[in-house]
C-alpha cells in the first residue's frame, strides 16, 4: 500500500518524512531550531513571519542557516 498521507523533503541535505499539508513551519519544529536563524525553501529566502503559510510540497528543499559569528 502507497502512504499519501506523507511526504519526503531534505532539511539542510537530509531526507525528512514530514505530513501532506505541511508548512515551513513544521519543518522547523523537526529540527528543533534555535533563533536566530534564516530559512530557504528551493533556495528562495522565506521571511519569518511567512513561516507557518509556507507549504511544502515534496522533494523541496529546505535550508536553515543559523549566522556565523567571529572574524
Amino acid at each position: 500500500m502507497h502512504k499519501t498521507d506523507s511526504m519526503h523533503v531534505f532539511i539542510n541535505q537530509v531526507e525528512q518524512e514530514l505530513p501532506v499539508g505541511a508548512t515551513l513551519a513544521d519543518a522547523i519544529a523537526l529540527l528543533q531550531a534555535r533563533l536566530p536563524f534564516a530559512a530557504a525553501v528551493n533556495l528562495q529566502f522565506v521571511p519569518n513571519t511567512q513561516y507557518t503559510q509556507k507549504l511544502l510540497q515534496p522533494d523541496d528543499r529546505i535550508d536553515i542557516i543559523a549566522p556565523v559569528t567571529g572574524g
